[in-house]
């Protein structure tokens, strides 16, 4: 046999020999962009060994994508070739022309951070189309994405083949055998969550108030994607009245806009329609208030009726509240239900005719979450305290750092009266009446014993900012001082002379947070609202998803050090920009390991096989730098919708993975949160709802199961399958923690093959635990959506047996007596 195989070796390498002579030594290449998207698509390549005839290399793959504002235009690039053999890339990223940006590669495969500057007369207008390259150099980006593809293939991986994929395979036989002596601490604060005000998870889902729009300040500047987003958004009136939106003398300067109500027959109603319909329920409270100042009237005293009317027209809930007031005055009353309506609506009928000045018309349940006045609804806020969060991060994500620097998240615009708060447009092109404000997340926190986490933009703007600017500038509602150059994106960053009070602004929430009400102006209003305590304030995440420039450095720099001066207790969380790879992942932690951030948050979104593929992840992870925060992140499906069984899995196989690492990695948080149904803006989310309804999906379940049974303790073990493939053993995962407080020992076991695995567990050293543990099972169709857990119980010893279901994630915990 042995000279057979000889005799093909050489026939092979002859043949290799022989392709790699008819090889050119160096090729042409031609950088384009497709010009139907303004080159969103990035920069593309042709390459061709004379010069005349062209071929698409990889396919039309992206082999850099503009990173510049929200559009990511890319108009003409060149490419040409540096004195020190680097390859230059340019290109136009302005309409108008006066805007360009440039990268460079050692390989047209990795890209430095890109520049962008205003055009001048040394830069060269015209480049020649076309760039000889090596042909091996050509042949590295062509086994780049060859790679790429074969672990994009691993990644796209769905369980809907996994009958094909595992056709053969034979019942699957598990030993785990723990070694308690090796047990190693882990964080306690593993498990979070992080909300933010997307898909509207604030006003009409989590915020309790029933009134759309009370404050009369939608407005078009919002950039809404509703059509009509005006300040009569949502409201209507009847025969017999009339309603106009004026500014000459409101409430206070930060709500602008109110209503003036012309009754001229008795009978004209206003009227609201609500977030989708108003939903009421048979026997409950509601606090019905308004401002009110009476411009004219018939009557000497003056009244209007309030009443909720159901779909169908019956009166549902009705009082009468007074309507005399020379100045603004606000006025209120008690509305019981009568019987329940998902789609009612608000009436109010002045029972007599005059002119009315109204505002702040609100319609709130007294069932809320604990009771709160100005609380949180009830239900939604439940399923999330059932998670046992360590900590809730807050108010974003991208919308803490807004879409522009004229829509940062400013905190103290979000405390204080109602009245008093400063609207926003929010960055997902709707509107924030930020009843929910930072003195609202911070009470949540408190109520379900989670750490505060407020999220503070570090000086820039999102690095994908601009819409909502530029929409402004175009229609003439906003006149921009500043160049072209930072009209998007980061947008420079805050000036540097206004930087001195936004750090002090930073300083102001802390003290607002902790301070002495005593001592403290800031902390004095927390004590005016309720809460003369501090909450105790940890940490600040400082950024979000940020691009890792000068810009942004510079000011992280200013507020990072003052922070450290002035509170050494604060540990502030830094950025590493959008991905874990990439540009601005590898500066991010460049410059955090340069200033020593205590911990960095990272955002992972993935197709479920990502997490199959990378469950070594974070095991190399150098322990001596800073540890890492999973502040976003969530298995995707390959058609991005709503997360099923299969992503539930992928995530809590993940989740093992994350506590074994729970030395390094010591924050998560799943993202999004919240979304309502018909106003979805990304997919998947946790929780989806209506106004009546909570939809918690099999992730819900699956970080529940992880935070009702989180520890501070790992104990490694040993998992042996007798399989080979490797496909099927990286579809089997375990962790072992305990919980110190208790003693008790958790077992989580994740099987993401479509048969049973037969486990043999050992746990050496079970004196003084029960023999019977409790587990949650969380199993079933691999595309369910609705997927919950099942509890049940377990005989166990130091040595038991137990079959994981197929597609299953389960709980074995084990109490100490």
């Amino acid at each position: 046999m042995k000279p057979k195989l000889i005799i093909v070796s050489i026939a092979i390498a002859a043949m290799v020999t022989s392709a790699m002579a008819e090889e050119p030594d160096s090729v042409y290449i031609m950088p384009f962009a497709e010009t139907h998207n303004t080159g969103r698509s990035g920069m593309k390549l042709k390459w061709s060994s004379d010069g005349e005839n062209w071929e698409m290399l990889c396919d039309g793959r992206t082999v850099i994508r503009s990173d510049w504002g929200s559009w990511k235009t890319m108009i003409n690039p060149c490419i040409e070739r540096t004195a020190d053999g680097e390859y230059l890339a340019t290109w136009q990223i302005s309409k108008s022309g006066q805007i360009y940006a440039q990268a460079k590669s050692e390989n047209l495969i990795t890209w430095e951070r890109q520049r962008y500057f205003e055009k001048k007369k040394q830069i060269a207008t015209k480049h020649s189309p076309i760039v000889k390259i090596g042909y091996n150099e050509m042949q590295a980006v062509i086994n780049h994405f060859q790679y790429e593809d074969f672990k994009n293939a691993e990644y796209n991986e769905r369980a809907e083949h996994d009958n094909a994929r595992f056709l053969n395979l034979q019942p699957v036989n598990v030993d785990i055998k723990t070694d308690i002596s090796k047990a190693k601490p882990i964080s306690d604060m593993l498990i979070g969550v992080f909300f933010e005000d997307l898909s509207h998870a604030a006003d009409g889902g989590l915020y309790a108030e029933l009134i759309q729009n009370r404050d009369f300040e939608y407005c078009e500047d919002s950039f809404a994607r509703e059509k009509n987003w005006t300040h009569d958004y949502a409201w209507s009136t009847s025969s017999g009245a009339s309603l106009t939106i004026t500014d000459i003398k409101p409430i206070h300067p930060n709500n602008k806009f109110y209503a003036v109500l012309d009754v001229t027959q008795v009978g004209g109603t206003l009227i609201n329609s609500g977030f989708d319909g108003i939903y009421m329920k048979k026997g409950e409270k509601y606090d019905f208030s308004l401002f009110v100042s009476s411009i004219h009237s018939s009557a000497k005293k003056e009244f209007a009726e309030v009443r909720i009317v159901s779909k169908n027209g019956d009166i549902i809930a009705q009082n009468k509240i007074s309507l005399n007031a020379k100045d603004w005055k606000q006025q209120t009353c008690t509305l019981i239900a009568t019987a329940d309506d998902t789609d009612a609506r608000l009436e109010i009928m002045p029972l007599q005719t005059g002119t009315y000045a109204l505002d702040m018309i609100s319609l709130f349940p007294q069932n809320t979450f604990k009771g709160r006045k100005n609380g949180l609804r009830r239900d939604l806020a439940q399923l999330i305290a059932d998670l046992q969060p360590r900590f809730i991060r807050f108010p974003g994500g991208c919308l803490a750092h807004g879409d522009g620097l004229d829509n940062m998240y400013d905190w103290k615009g979000s405390v204080g009266p109602l009245h008093e708060r400063r609207h926003l447009p929010n960055i997902w092109h709707y509107h924030q009446t930020r009843g929910l404000g930072y003195f609202e997340y911070f009470q949540f926190c408190e109520d379900v014993g989670a750490e505060p986490l407020p999220i503070i933009a570090a000086g820039v703007s999102c690095q994908n900012s601009g819409l909502l600017h530029k929409s402004l500038i175009e229609s003439g509602k906003m006149k921009s001082d500043l160049p072209e150059l930072f009209s998007e994106g980061q947008q420079g960053g805050i000036p540097m002379d206004k930087m001195p009070q936004y750090i002090q602004d930073v300083l102001d929430l802390i003290e607002w947070a902790n301070g002495n009400p005593r001592t403290s102006k800031w902390a004095k209003i927390r004590a005016d609202a309720g809460h003369p305590a501090p909450f105790n304030l940890k940490y600040i995440g400082l950024g979000n998803e940020d691009m890792i420039s000068e810009e942004f450095k510079i000011r992280f720099k200013m507020i990072y050090d003052v922070v450290k001066e002035y509170y050494p207790d604060i540990t502030i969380i830094g950025t590493a920009g959008p991905d874990i790879k990439g540009i601005d992942y590898e500066e991010g932690w460049k410059y955090a390991t340069e200033l020593q951030v205590p911990i960095v948050d990272e955002h992972c979104y993935r197709p479920t096989g990502w997490y199959i593929y990378n469950q070594n992840f974070y095991d190399h992870y150098d322990r001596s730098k800073s540890k890492v925060y999973l502040g976003e992140w969530a298995a995707r499906s390959y058609s991005h919708s709503q997360t099923s069984l299969e992503s539930a899995l992928a995530e809590a196989l993940h989740m093992t993975n994350l506590e074994r690492n729970g030395d390094i990695v010591c924050m998560t948080s799943y993202a999004p949160l919240l979304a309502k149904e018909g106003h979805i803006h990304w997919n998947p989310d946790l929780i989806y709802f209506n106004n009546s309804e909570v939809h918690p999906t099999a992730s819900y379940y699956t970080q529940r199961m992880f935070g009702q049974n989180s520890g501070d303790e790992y104990i490694p073990a040993e998992l042996n399958t007798d399989q080979q493939d490797r496909k099927v053993n990286l579809r089997i995962g375990q962790s072992v923690i305990r919980e110190s407080k208790t003693g008790d020992i958790i077992i989580k076991l994740v099987n993401l093959l479509p048969i049973s695995v037969n486990t043999n567990l050992y746990l050496p050293s079970l004196q003084g635990y029960n023999p019977i543990a409790s587990t949650s099972i969380l199993t079933g169709d691999i595309r369910s959506k609705t997927a919950i857990p099942v509890n049940g119980n377990l005989a166990i010893g130091e040595k038991f047996s137990y079959k994981m279901p197929q597609y299953s994630f389960t709980v074995i915990r084990i109490t100490a007596k």
